[in-house]
């Protein structure tokens, strides 16, 4: 009876333990909603954060305290992780580093994060952060060191900054930040010691914080002039600016605007405290009619002022603005982002009235998959257009795919090219909720279709190598004309769309897949029955980036060539499948579509070749798209002289063997 006792003593000993050393739930979950914000992870860095795990300490890149009881450090740089900063970061109390340098993080810096008093390293650099830096981060008491150096962030640098009394790293440089630089000592007394400013009662901003050692403004749009509290620095801190100094060099006038800068807090406050001198007599000497004249002058500057006023508040409203998406009060959602009203301001914008007249009442479906429906439709203007309508339930409908939409939206419009599917604009309505892109429309299909569904004899051999030139002609414009490269996030033939003349036209719709199943907190990937073949996940992961499309345009090109879709169940992976024939060049031809009659074996050599140079398993060692198109257009000749050539040779072969 002693024994059982015992027993229950220790195990209730032992529950209360358990209980105790139980990881905080708050902690969990905002690690949680840090890898919601997230929609692309390339490198598979987070594959590892399970939700229902308890326990986060073993997660990548998160690191604990010795207890095992708080995280009090995440260090995930140069994953290429693309998304958002989740505001829930606030509820890791403990932590003491944020380090997500080098990654492709977007929207706007969370005021929260200001809430993280034991923060001591926030390194936020190399992302593409936009908006203004809050003023909430003067309240990180005990943060020795700020990184948020080449981003997009605009606006006045916080005064608030000069708060932080521990801070000895500040790196601000390569963002778009505009204003004086807030520090003033509140007398002409200068320093010499480095970082060692003295901090009297009357100073202000960055003359407050007596331990900076390090700070780079440069490549800003700064102006006015470098206080003298920071003369320590060096002169290259404040290079590429709009200041008034002639040495470091700055911005020229036409880059910083004609705006000049305002006069400096000293000059200010000297002129304040100099009054000027009036004779007394000339107060008491102006004539009725002049103080008539003086009173409705007044009334007319202050008229125009207002009207200016009004007028120019009325253009800032129009340009651009930065306002928080909410969903209706009915609706659950946890945060709030901010999310960038100019950044579609180019970009065409349809009501949903004018896409339904336009697609005869949605009824003309050309295509449907579990996350769009696509709808063919004309209008009133002429052309013919395509309509992809997101399949997304509003109220799974979160502030970060609001901003995403907007992102990805304008990611489109900036695509300009004869081989790629251009964006007309987008439609997005509340009541009731919609999502759509408009793109203008190609008559002929999906290249898969053509390959997989259609008479083989309609891509012949030289219609198919115009296809090949004419996706990597695109895939070159993406990846080396624009600024950022643009990707394809699921190159296949089923992103190739076909106009009249079987011009190729590269479109983007996959890359709504991801978004849209985190939005549903669907674990896997969205399922694909009923097709012929799916594409495993792993290749699914290599066409986020560069060396993803590569790759996956030497597998289009075996596609196109053999006609064989590049991934089967029964017939398994067609890179492994080839492999053997692109080895051995005797038997090259085994490649071959058989549905193909004639083909030229020198064009053949060319097309394996470029293969071999996509699916080389080293990355660095695969050749750009830059160099395997002109490897393409040099070697294929695509002209009427060589189709007319191939259709002479069928001709005889045909009588001859009649």
């Amino acid at each position: 009876m002693r024994l059982c006792v015992v027993f229950q003593v220790l195990v209730t000993v032992e529950l209360v333990l358990g209980i105790c050393d139980a990881f905080p739930s708050n902690e969990v979950y905002a690690l949680n909603t840090f890898k919601e914000a997230i929609y692309e992870d390339p490198l598979l860095v987070l594959s590892n954060w399970n939700g229902l795990d308890s326990d986060p300490c073993g997660w990548a890149g998160v690191f604990c305290s010795m207890a095992q009881d708080h995280v009090i450090k995440i260090n995930i740089s140069g994953a290429s992780l693309k998304g958002f900063l989740s505001p829930n970061l606030h509820l890791l109390s403990s932590l003491q580093e944020l380090i997500l340098h080098g990654n492709v993080l977007i929207g706007t810096i969370p005021k929260e994060i200001g809430l993280l008093k034991n923060l001591k390293a926030l390194d936020l650099g190399a992302n593409q952060l936009t908006g203004p830096i809050p003023s909430e981060l003067g309240n990180l008491t005990n943060i020795m060191k700020i990184n948020i150096q080449s981003n997009g962030l605009t606006g006045k640098l916080p005064a608030e900054l000069g708060n932080l009394k521990y801070l000895e790293e500040l790196r601000l440089d390569r963002n778009k930040l505009q204003g004086l630089v807030p520090a003033n000592t509140g007398s002409d007394f200068t320093s010499g010691v480095r970082g060692m400013y003295a901090s009297g009662a009357s100073a202000t901003g960055f003359c407050r914080t007596s331990q900076l050692k390090v700070a780079d403004f440069s490549f800003n749009f700064l102006i006015g002039s470098i206080p003298k509290c920071l003369g320590y620095l060096p002169k290259s801190s404040f290079q590429g600016n709009c200041l008034q100094h002639k040495d470091p060099k700055q911005r020229s006038a036409a880059l910083c605007g004609s705006t000049s800068p305002p006069t400096s807090h000293a000059s200010t406050l000297s002129n304040k405290h100099q009054p000027v001198e009036e004779p007394r007599h000339q107060t008491s000497s102006k004539p009725t009619w002049l103080l008539a004249l003086e009173v409705v002058t007044g009334v007319m500057v202050g008229s125009l002022f207002i009207v200016g006023l009004v007028t120019g508040l009325q253009r800032l409203k129009n340009k651009s603005s930065i306002i928080p998406w909410k969903k209706s009060g009915s609706e659950k959602d946890h945060m709030t982002i901010y999310v960038d009203t100019g950044m579609l301001k180019d970009v065409v914008r349809y009501s949903k009235q004018e896409l339904e007249v336009a697609c005869e009442d949605f009824s003309n479906i050309i295509g449907s998959s579990p996350d769009s429906i696509v709808y063919k439709g004309t209008m009133k203007s002429g052309p013919e257009i395509a309509v992809i309508s997101l399949c997304v339930k509003e109220e799974h409908w979160t502030a970060y795919l609001e901003l995403y939409f907007q992102k990805e939206v304008a990611e489109l419009a900036r695509i300009n090219h004869e081989n790629a599917g251009k964006l007309l604009g987008y439609c997005r309505e509340s009541s009731p909720f919609t999502r759509m892109l408009v793109f203008e429309y190609a008559s002929n299909g999906t290249l898969y279709e053509h390959l997989h569904y259609g008479e083989g004899c309609q891509l012949s051999w030289t219609r198919r190598m115009k296809i090949v030139i004419g996706i990597a002609k695109g895939l070159t414009y993406f990846h080396s004309e624009l600024d950022p490269p643009f990707t394809i996030s699921e190159l296949n033939s089923n992103s190739v769309y076909l106009t009249e003349d079987f011009s190729p036209k590269l479109v983007d719709f996959e890359s709504w897949k991801s978004i849209i199943s985190r939005s549903e907190k669907n674990s896997g990937a969205i399922s694909s029955e009923g097709a012929i073949c799916v594409l495993p996940n792993t290749l699914e992961s290599r066409h986020l980036d560069v060396q993803g499309n590569i790759y996956a345009f030497g597998v289009l090109l075996l596609e196109i060539i053999s006609g064989r879709p590049p991934y089967c169940k029964d017939k398994g992976c067609l890179v492994d499948w080839a492999k053997e024939f692109l080895e051995m060049p005797e038997v090259l031809s085994y490649v071959v579509d058989p549905e193909l009659k004639h083909f030229k074996q020198e064009d053949l050599k060319v097309i394996c070749e470029v293969i071999n140079l996509c699916i080389h398993p080293t990355t660095s060692r695969r050749t750009s798209m830059k160099d395997l198109c002109a490897i393409l257009e040099s070697n294929i000749d695509t002209s009427i002289t060589a189709e007319l050539k191939a259709s002479s040779l069928a001709w005889a072969e045909l009588a001859l063997s009649s």
